[in-house]
């Protein structure tokens, strides 16, 4: 089992790999990502994880930027590359493929994003 070394890490991924977003190409958007950080040589300062289910399978395939709590929808490879180069490298808003991102201590949903069900228990 690997250990890495965060200490320099400044960004953390989670790309969800859960049903919904296999379905709609998780797998290549996990590859094209961490290709992507790799050319950058930024791999000691952006770490990602594959994750099981993220709970937004209509936003599929759903990606998610640490430290600032962007989620971002719809991800495909070339998104993928484009939330590293451009929404980390280069601090340039992807506002139109991010679903919610963290303010007021909480996440705010974006404009025209689906609402989803509450987290109540079903019986």
């Amino acid at each position: 089992m690997t250990t890495w070394d965060l200490s320099q890490t400044r960004h953390h991924i989670l790309i969800c790999n859960g049903g919904s977003c296999l379905k709609r190409g998780a797998d290549e958007v996990t590859c094209a990502i961490r290709d992507e950080i790799s050319r950058c040589g930024e791999d000691q300062r952006i770490h990602t994880t594959r994750t099981k289910c993220n709970g937004r399978c209509a936003d599929a395939c759903v990606v998610i930027v640490y430290p600032e709590g962007s989620w971002f929808k719809a991800v495909t490879p070339e998104i993928g590359k484009a939330i590293v180069r451009e929404h980390l490298l280069q601090c340039t808003s992807l506002l139109s493929h991010i679903s919610h991102v963290y303010g007021e201590e909480r996440f705010l949903r974006q404009p025209g994003v689906p609402i989803g069900v509450t987290k109540e228990k079903m019986d």
